[in-house]
């Protein structure tokens, strides 16, 4: 697929997150000793550090890339896993997975029944939810001693390798821990910076692509209303926030070449923050390298603007609008890590929203992550996050077996980590700040968007792959406009379009 060795290289060098659900900065390095987690976390916790690995992981910094290229991944993977195949890529992976969890849980089934045959009346059940909102109510009231007690209760009922509230108490439990001991924005980093290889990440998003919808379909969602809005365009700029390493794309560079009549001219402005070091743009730029051998090998006109800058600070001539191109917007499940009113009274949210509508696109394709989990007041966000993720751990637990080393990582670089942002850091340290969809709507009106209907085939599409393809408690529902994913009756993303109102 790719021209060149160098480009093969260089998409390889991308791969830590393979995913725009993946929160940014992973920093993949295929190593051979891999440290427990466990024991990393209460050295971290307790205050231990050891300056001289961190010095020198900070110099390697900028050099993580180089060794990234050393994972052995073909092509060929990337391929599979990020273009279009309608299903087939991840329907016998989807396959393979659904029948080794039914065996599991018939066998889980059957030990529980045998277990509480022999222990009878004196089998005592933990409430491990009910615990750790007691644990939280201990840290919000400074009783540390209490506080321990319930800590010590979890961690004897709670493991990274039980079942989906088991992993979840774990996690959470951390994030107590770490905000006890204050530690919660130094063991955030240092999750962050936790080396995992380049093909494991790869591997891991597949699963999740053949076990979860969420992401196909808000793909399918912003690419599709994309091709919509602009299929008699002949000139098509495409302005993507936070687009990390842009796996959104190839496939939708993939449907626009056998578009009627030929692909337009595209361009794609990829927005991201700076990463450290001195080539703040390096990751950007090597997005529209990838990028654009994607295009070459479809034969689509194509160039990219690389943008690595604090969203806030851009200027609406830093995008090189043209009045001749069709303007499109996109933006899935970043704004969630702007910072709001609570912590800047001129919010960076409303800011970019703000530099969104000067540019007057034709249509701004805008993810939401739904969660209620921002309040200031920590019980109530510690309440309403344990909700939320309660839904993905369970997800997990009903599509995907326990030891499946690709489940563990995601519960761990995903969501474990988001997690321990949302419970241990306050300020603007905190980055994990989700809003409702109806909080979003009432936002983007105030700010001077209007809403487009949502586009009843799209609509349909996505339902019949849904309900086809994946387990049957996915949910996609409709609500004001919003296409709506969730699990089990709890939804977790929203999808919407808009258009500026003058």
């Amino acid at each position: 697929m790719f021209l060149d060795i160098e480009s093969a290289l260089q998409f390889k060098k991308g791969v830590e997150e393979a995913s725009k659900f993946l929160p940014s900065g992973i920093n993949l390095v295929k190593v051979e000793n891999k440290l427990d987690s466990n024991e990393e976390f209460l050295d971290l916790s307790r205050g231990k550090k050891n300056h001289q690995r961190n010095s020198s992981e900070e110099e390697r910094s900028s050099k993580q890339s180089a060794i990234c290229s050393e994972s052995s991944v073909s092509s060929d993977m990337f391929d599979k896993v990020l273009l279009c195949s309608g299903g087939k890529n991840e329907s016998a992976l989807r396959k393979e997975l659904s029948e080794a969890t039914s065996q599991n849980a018939q066998q889980s089934n059957i030990t529980k029944s045998t277990r509480g045959k022999k222990q009878g009346s004196k089998r005592n059940v933990v409430d491990l939810r009910t615990l750790l909102t007691l644990c939280a109510q201990a840290v919000a009231a400074d009783d540390r001693r209490t506080a321990n007690e319930f800590l010590k209760q979890i961690r004897q009922n709670s493991s990274m390798t039980g079942d989906g509230m088991q992993r979840l108490a774990h996690y959470f439990a951390n994030g107590l821990e770490a905000r006890m001991a204050g530690s919660g924005t130094q063991i955030y980093k240092s999750l962050l910076n936790l080396p995992t290889s380049a093909s494991d990440i790869l591997k891991a998003y597949h699963t999740y692509l053949a076990t979860c919808p969420f992401k196909k379909i808000s793909h399918f969602f912003a690419n599709k209303t994309i091709m919509n809005v602009s299929q008699k365009a002949t000139r098509l700029h495409i302005i993507d926030f936070g687009i990390l390493y842009g796996f959104q794309w190839p496939c939708f560079l993939q449907r626009l070449s056998s578009r009627p009549g030929g692909p337009p001219k595209l361009r794609i402005t990829g927005i991201d923050l700076p990463c450290p070091g001195f080539r703040p743009s390096e990751r950007v730029e090597e997005t529209g390298r990838r990028l654009a051998s994607y295009a070459k090998t479809f034969k689509v006109p194509f160039e990219f603007n690389a943008i690595a800058q604090k969203w806030e600070t851009i200027k609406i001539e830093d995008l090189k609008i043209d009045e001749d191109e069709l303007l499109v917007v996109n933006c899935l499940y970043r704004f969630r890590n702007l910072l709001d009113e609570t912590v800047i009274v001129n919010s960076p949210r409303n800011i970019v929203l703000n530099l969104i509508r000067n540019m007057n696109p034709a249509v701004f394709v805008l993810g939401i992550v739904n969660g209620a989990y921002n309040a200031p007041f920590f019980i109530t966000r510690f309440r309403e996050a344990l909700f939320h993720y309660s839904s993905f751990f369970d997800m997990l637990e009903e599509n995907i077996p326990r030891e499946i080393h690709e489940r563990m990582l995601l519960e761990r670089i995903v969501f474990g980590r988001e997690a321990m942002n949302v419970i241990a850091c306050e300020g603007a340290e905190r980055i994990e700040r989700p809003e409702t969809y109806k909080q979003w709507q009432v936002r983007n009106i105030r700010v001077g968007f209007e809403q487009l209907p949502l586009d009843k085939e799209i609509m349909k599409m996505a339902m019949n792959r849904v309900k086809t393809s994946y387990h049957k408690d996915f949910v996609i529902d409709e609500d004001g406009g919003w296409m709506l994913q969730g699990w089990k009756g709890r939804i977790v993303y929203g999808l919407s379009s808009w258009r500026p109102v003058y």
